[in-house]
């Protein structure tokens, strides 16, 4: 196949030359993560906001014990999602995931939208996630007896003179300051914080188990089969971390081994863990007392269990910064690998000297996202994130299909079962759950798609690196054909 693959906006990129590509002088990133490394980071990027915040938000507001069901659905969409990740994953071992893919199979402008959804999505989760924290983090200063200014305690909207969750915003910016110290220390981190994550669930699970009352799951649907379809669409978010992890595969030391892997367990021990903690907080307290913010330190608060109310709280504060990690770094990887394919300023994809990350697109994140964090409140910003994941969905699962009939002879360190049928599962589900989203989500993903549209044809359409050497293979052409 040669360099020039299509013409215009459905130019794609080889796959040869994306696995060739190394980037220029002060663009690369080390590879020091292993495969357990990875697998955290997924986890890391799954469990927290799911658990410790949204299941209590989706219980209370739309799906009551049904948010199980919530749960399944989401999880089941995002599985057959992840085959077809995990099929690219290993082989197309680079920086930005379905942006990549994307650009590899159906051509620049789909990479473009991909890799555009992706920068607002990630970044909102970070807020989201955020938000999360700084609920739990109230609670807890509430228990001690510290009372801090309304003001700076939720967005506007979400609360009684709530002018700024400040909070949230402040931990944005430490989240971003923690990935510019570099990936192999950043790694290190998430590693010892995701198993003390993991280990504050399963107490949660055992303890919880021996105060569930039964009558709490009556009525099991109270708005219907259509709340926890919407709750679906609304925790969809939490299932699909393992993405934002596959965008840090140029920065894994076998990646076309280790990362189909990593996607396949991080979904897999994270789906064991929603299912069991969605039992027990449903089962400990009815679901319209359910605290939308910290639900299971007010559950275990409820049945006279305090004490271990402001662990879990603890824990998810500390629990769900891996959630912050894992996207932040993935919204880095994404702006850094559309920038060093010219669709982007190449000043963005410039890396730190000895450090090797981008640090300059990781701090404009961790301020953007600190200002989403600030002044949303965290429904609207958790809706925001879930129309553009679900499009990424649909994108890479079409793409394996593509490209599992046009180029069946690439090696696959990993091959999606039962094509097309797993990936058009995945697409289905993807396309239904984006059918639930209000049509404020809509608008605020359209007007981000425009302003994307202007940008990509003033900037990216001329000047991305297929573009020049589409062009330089065309001038050869000339001289030949006047010679």
């Amino acid at each position: 196949m040669g360099l020039r693959a299509g013409q215009g906006v459905l130019r794609r990129k080889p796959i040869e030359m994306i696995q060739e590509t190394e980037g220029g002088k002060g663009e690369q990133l080390t590879r020091s993560l292993g495969l357990w490394q990875l697998t955290a980071i997924g986890v890391g990027g799954i469990i927290g906001a799911g658990i410790f915040t949204l299941a209590g938000t989706v219980a209370n507001e739309k799906a009551g014990p049904a948010v199980l069901v919530s749960f399944l659905i989401a999880g089941i969409a995002s599985a057959a999602a992840a085959f077809s990740y995990a099929e690219f994953a290993g082989m197309i071992p680079k920086a930005g995931s379905a942006y990549t893919y994307g650009y590899a199979v159906l051509g620049e402008l789909a990479g473009w939208f991909i890799g555009w959804d992706l920068l607002l999505e990630y970044t909102a989760i970070v807020a989201v996630v955020a938000i999360g924290i700084s609920g739990y983090f109230s609670f807890l200063l509430g228990e001690l007896g510290v009372e801090l200014p309304a003001w700076m305690l939720g967005a506007p909207g979400s609360g009684e003179g709530h002018r700024v969750d400040l909070f949230a915003a402040i931990l944005c910016l430490l989240i971003a300051y923690l990935l510019t110290l570099g990936i192999k220390n950043a790694a290190r981190f998430e590693t010892i914080v995701v198993g003390l994550k993991v280990l504050v669930v399963l107490v949660v699970i055992g303890v919880g188990f021996f105060h569930i009352k039964t009558g709490n799951y009556t009525p099991f649907f109270p708005h219907g089969l259509s709340g926890a379809f919407a709750g679906a669409a609304t925790v969809f978010f939490a299932v699909f971390g393992y993405d934002a992890m596959s965008t840090a595969a140029e920065e894994s030391k076998d990646a076309q081994r280790h990362m189909p892997k990593a996607i396949l367990y991080s979904l897999l021990i994270s789906m064991v863990l929603y299912v069991l903690a969605c039992l027990v907080l449903t089962g400990m307290q009815n679901y319209t007392k359910i605290d939308p913010e910290s639900g299971f330190s007010t559950a275990f608060k409820s049945v006279g269990l305090s004490s271990l109310a402001d662990v879990i709280a603890v824990g998810a504060i500390i629990g769900i910064l891996t959630v912050m990690f894992t996207f932040m770094l993935g919204v880095t990887r994404v702006w850094f690998s559309m920038s060093r394919d010219g669709l982007l300023p190449k000043w963005f994809a410039k890396t730190h000297p000895t450090r090797h990350v981008p640090t300059r697109v990781t701090w404009i994140v961790g301020a953007a996202s600190a200002l989403i964090a600030g002044f949303l409140p965290i429904r609207e910003a958790a809706e925001l994130t879930n129309i553009g994941i679900l499009l990424a969905f649909v994108v890479v699962c079409i793409a394996v299909i593509v490209l599992r009939y046009k180029r069946p002879e690439l090696p696959r360190s990993f091959r999606c079962p039962a094509v097309p049928l797993v990936p058009a599962i995945g697409v289905v589900f993807s396309i239904w759950l984006i059918t639930f989203l209000e049509w404020q989500t809509w608008l605020r993903f359209a007007g981000w798609f425009v302003i994307g549209l202007i940008i990509y044809f003033a900037y990216s359409y001329r000047r991305s690196e297929l573009a020049k050497a589409n062009r330089e293979i065309s001038d050869l052409e000339d001289r030949e054909g006047r010679l």
